[in-house]
């Protein structure tokens, strides 16, 4: 529940000036920057001290820099998206979850102006650096606030804030290898955020509405964030948490776990030259049935007519060479995630043609995992069933391609 997107508390390049002193800590925006941050969390749900169900979610994060005033203070927008993990007759896998869309400013310090109506992101003010340059070994504190969503839970409309002070430590230099698919060989600096919390809750003035609500918040967080100076931004984030939330009715909500992020450029796929290069790629690769077009979240490879056993998500092996073939396509984007899109022609029941293109998006997006396109984080899928036709019902060959696959390279 709670971590939806830790990520976004980082959600800017950070520029590191250096003193003979120390260095000093500034977070530097870019207008038109863009990047993605992911999140993954392994989570353990107790309630009243019963482990009720162990979570892992993935947290999906695209910010653009829309603006940058005279002051280096940011305006972004963002796009959120959470998914948990489930396991059906293919496999496990993510399927595309709930997007929340947000929009924020931020100043060079790290302070967040958020109005009550964004949700996301969950971590604000997270980090926050000093007005002076530090070294390793220095320490500080700021200010800072959880916003949970507690609208399914609690039927609470505004986001929750729980503030706490968060205790910053510059731990050391350390090496090691770029969050992105380069790998690269880097020297991070090393900052220590860590906070408790404990937070009784005012009585809500429709509180005998309510019924249930939160009463009481506690618990704590230990991140550890890793960035690189020579690219002047966050690479990658790990944190220790638990957060145990009480209620007037004397329930126990208890949330630990770790949580792992990665931040990273992605590159544009949507684009005429990337179109007219993939177009290329599918025509010298002899793809029949393959088309590729700029959609909203990226460049979509559509696979028409795709072949399956019948009744059936698992593919015949001449559809196993075509995704192979496309996979050599997708490998040039090592830094983009992607969504595997599942449709199906009008027949059967709405539910029945629903079920199968959720599984036969899984059963595409399971085998690009098992080709090493890319790990199971970094693929999500979606089922539309027949709502999203491209030809007409009423004929074979409209059926035909309607039943289709798509593979989308997101930049969003």
């Amino acid at each position: 529940m709670r971590r939806y997107i830790l990520a976004a508390a980082l959600s800017a390049v950070i520029f590191t000036a250096f003193a003979q002193e120390g260095s000093l800590l500034r977070f530097k925006y870019k207008k038109d920057d863009s990047y993605r941050i992911l999140s993954t969390v392994q989570e353990d749900v107790k309630v009243n001290g019963r482990l009720n169900h162990h979570a892992e979610i993935v947290s999906r994060v695209t910010i653009n820099v829309t603006d940058v005033d005279e002051k280096g203070n940011g305006s972004m927008k963002g796009s959120f998206m959470t998914s948990e993990s489930s396991t059906s007759s293919v496999g496990q896998h993510f399927s595309w979850g709930e997007e929340f869309k947000s929009s924020y400013k931020r100043d060079v310090r790290g302070v967040f102006d958020i109005e009550d109506t964004y949700f996301m992101p969950t971590i604000r003010n997270v980090p926050v650096f000093p007005e002076k340059a530090v070294k390793p070994g220095d320490t500080w504190t700021a200010e800072g606030y959880e916003a949970e969503d507690l609208r399914r839970t609690f039927n609470v409309e505004k986001p929750f804030k729980v503030p706490f002070v968060a205790s910053y430590e510059y731990l050391r230099d350390e090496a090691g290898e770029s969050a992105d698919s380069s790998h690269t060989k880097k020297t991070f600096q090393v900052i220590s955020a860590k906070y408790n919390i404990y937070y009784e809750s005012p009585v809500p003035e429709n509180s005998w509405q309510l019924g249930e609500y939160p009463a009481s918040t506690m618990g704590y967080s230990h991140r550890i964030i890793y960035w690189d100076n020579e690219k002047c931004q966050i690479d990658h984030c790990d944190e220790q948490f638990r957060i145990v939330i009480e209620t007037s009715m004397g329930n126990q909500f208890d949330f630990s776990g770790t949580t792992h992020e990665e931040i990273t450029e992605f590159t544009r796929t949507a684009t005429e030259e990337v179109l007219k290069e993939v177009q290329k790629q599918v025509e010298k690769l002899g793809l029949e049935n393959v088309s590729v077009v700029k959609a909203e979240k990226g460049l979509t490879i559509s696979v028409e007519n795709i072949q399956f056993k019948p009744d059936s998500a698992e593919l015949v092996n001449s559809e196993k060479e075509k995704i192979k073939k496309i996979a050599t396509i997708l490998q040039a984007y090592p830094d983009n995630d992607l969504l595997v899109s599942g449709h199906t022609a009008l027949a059967g029941t709405e539910k029945a043609r629903q079920q199968l293109s959720e599984e036969r998006a899984e059963s595409v997006a399971k085998f690009l995992v098992s080709l090493g396109v890319k790990d199971k984080y970094h693929v999500f899928t979606q089922g539309f069933g027949a709502r999203i036709p491209i030809a007409s019902n009423k004929t074979e060959a409209g059926k035909a391609k309607n039943r289709r696959v798509e593979i989308t390279i997101l930049d969003k």
